[in-house]
């Protein structure tokens, strides 16, 4: 059933994801005229407040994390809110909280931000409250499970009152202009496609890095680790866009099904294809921090870094190896994929060094695509011609003058309030992607690996830059 929503309710309003993200991207929304005028806004959380409460906060929030110039009409969209206080474990709450709401003229969205022992009971009281209707649709904020056992319980839960058709589980990654950006370059492209396979391809690296430590996430990360965290999503998402197989057209089904044929043909990753580690004290931004057990007050043997080296095992990606590595306090914080082609089968340039071409897109903290093409240096070459590796930048502020730079989740927002689930996560998926990363967990407890340590400000263990050099690759740093 396609409607777009008059009512978006928002669990956890007052948390961190809310004041940074959410509440920013819809004011921002608001701003440029997307939000139809008759949507309204009700936050809830266990906090005591009223709806000119909740209204004073998202101001304090909106003028601390959005800029200046995307709060045109701030007043207006301060009027769309209202708050409802709602602890998820009370039944008894989601009668008013259904009262707040009131009757859609059109449908209820849902945003629901909150720990995962809390989606039961909270789909349950959506349920009781009535507000688990044919015009309702779901949003899940990760994480969704620490397992497949798990994750398939939480699923169990949701599709009781909401079926995969309007449920929608969020990746923020997929809201970023550069990772759909991705799919543009590949399938708009003549240049790329007849290129993007083995043949042509030696290896795709994918790498995640932060700067910051544990922050206010210091219980969940524990239990998490790096490849529950990062891995298990983000990462495989991006390495299922890169893989994936042309579908048939941009919408949900097609390259939902593609992406989760990719996530089903990953080789089981064997003991000596994979590195963990964990930070010490170091220095990161020239600034001193402290290693991993100290943040946390106790020793842990929980990984804050994992590289490893990964196979899509079909025809178009048969020996093409994909590097994969994330971690925290390491020496720089950048998202970006790496597409390292093969070198040219004879080089006609005798004494020439010849260096194969590299195609990088950056993500975060700079969105921009680069690919080194081989030139000639100027010169009249009497000794013989002279290459060098010339990248052709394309720099997205500047090829989009007069965009905004928008928040990943405006666009998810966005379709959730629209029904558009294509940059959105599938059942399947989240499955599939959670049965590869138990089986590389099974492999660690199996042989006993323990994360080996690095200095914050590093890239990481050393045995990662052997990873991936054992095989002549060098990671892009």
């Amino acid at each position: 059933m396609t409607f777009t929503a008059d009512r978006l309710l928002l669990f956890g309003a007052t948390g961190d994801l809310s004041q940074r993200m959410l509440l920013p991207s819809l004011c921002a929304l608001d701003a440029d005229g997307l939000l139809a005028p008759d949507l309204r806004i009700i936050g809830t959380a266990r906090s005591e407040l009223s709806d000119l409460d909740f209204r004073n906060f998202a101001r304090e929030a909106l003028e601390k994390y959005l800029p200046a110039d995307r709060r045109s009409g701030l007043a207006d969209f301060l009027n769309r809110l209202s708050f409802q206080p709602l602890d998820a474990t009370d039944m008894a709450g989601y009668t008013a909280l259904a009262e707040k709401v009131g009757t859609p003229q059109h449908g209820l969205a849902i945003f629901l931000s909150t720990a995962p022992s809390l989606f039961e009971p909270t789909i349950k009281g959506l349920q009781q409250g009535g507000l688990a209707g044919e015009n309702v649709r779901i949003g899940l904020e990760k994480p969704l499970g620490v397992d497949l056992g798990s994750s398939c319980e939480i699923n169990d839960a949701v599709a009781a009152a909401f079926p995969e058709t309007r449920t929608f589980r969020i990746d923020h990654y997929l809201g970023k202009e550069t990772v759909q950006n991705l799919l543009a370059l590949r399938f708009a492209n003549i240049l790329f496609e007849p290129l993007w396979n083995g043949n042509y391809i030696d290896h795709v690296q994918i790498t995640v890095a932060e700067t910051v430590g544990l922050e206010s996430r210091i219980d969940f990360y524990d239990d998490a680790g790096a490849l529950r965290d990062m891995v298990q999503n983000h990462m495989l998402q991006l390495l299922a866009l890169v893989a994936m197989e042309p579908p048939t057209s941009f919408a949900a089904s097609g390259v939902r099904d593609e992406k989760v044929k990719v996530l089903r043909a990953l080789r089981d990753i064997s003991a000596n294809e994979t590195v963990t580690g964990q930070y010490r004290g170091g220095a990161v931004n020239s600034q001193i921090v402290p290693g991993y057990d100290d943040e946390l007050g106790r020793n842990s043997s929980t990984e804050t870094f994992v590289a490893l080296k990964a196979h899509v095992d079909n025809w178009r990606w048969r020996g093409v190896p994909f590097y994969l590595r994330t971690g925290k306090r390491l020496f720089r914080r950048k998202t970006e994929i790496v597409v390292q082609f093969r070198e040219v089968p004879h080089s006609i340039f005798a004494g020439a060094r010849s260096v194969p071409n590299k195609l990088v897109i950056g993500i975060q903290p700079e969105e921009n695509i680069s690919l080194n093409l081989m030139a000639k240096v100027p010169g009249l070459d009497r000794e013989g011609l002279t290459l060098r590796s010339v990248p052709l930048d394309i720099a997205m502020p500047d090829a989009f003058i007069g965009a905004h730079r928008r928040i990943a989740y405006e666009r998810l927002l966005l379709d959730l309030i629209e029904g558009d689930q294509t940059l959105f996560v599938r059942r399947d998926e989240v499955e599939a992607q959670w049965s590869w990363i138990d089986r590389i967990r099974d492999t660690w407890n199996k042989e006993g690996q323990t994360p080996k340590e690095y200095s914050a400000g590093s890239w990481g263990p050393s045995a990662a830059i052997a990873l991936a050099e054992r095989d002549g690759v060098s990671w892009h740093e």
